[in-house]
C-alpha cells in the first residue's frame, strides 16, 4: 500500500511540479539578466575601443606631421659595426 492514497497524492504532485517550474522560471530570469548585462558591457567596451582607436588615429597623424617637421636627431647616422 502506498504512503498516501492515490486520490490525495495528486495534490502534492501538482504542488511539486509548480515549485519545480517556479524554480526553473526564476533561474531562467536570473540567467537572462546576466546575459543582458554582459551584452551591455560588451557594447560599452566596443564603443570604448572605437573611441580609443579614433584618439590613437589622431595622435598618430599628429605625430606624423610633427616627425616630418622635426626629423629624429640621429637621422643619417649609422650604427657602429663590430
Amino acid at each position: 500500500m502506498p504512503a498516501l492514497p492515490l486520490d490525495e497524492a495528486g495534490k502534492y504532485v501538482a504542488a511539486a511540479y509548480l515549485v519545480f517550474l517556479t524554480l526553473i522560471f526564476v533561474y531562467v530570469a536570473i540567467i537572462g539578466a546576466k546575459v543582458s548585462r554582459i551584452a551591455r558591457e560588451v557594447d560599452e567596451l566596443l564603443e570604448l575601443e572605437d573611441r580609443e582607436g579614433e584618439v590613437d588615429g589622431r595622435r598618430a597623424s599628429a605625430h606624423q606631421g610633427r616627425d616630418a617637421q622635426h626629423p629624429p636627431q640621429n637621422a643619417g647616422l649609422e650604427a657602429p659595426r663590430s
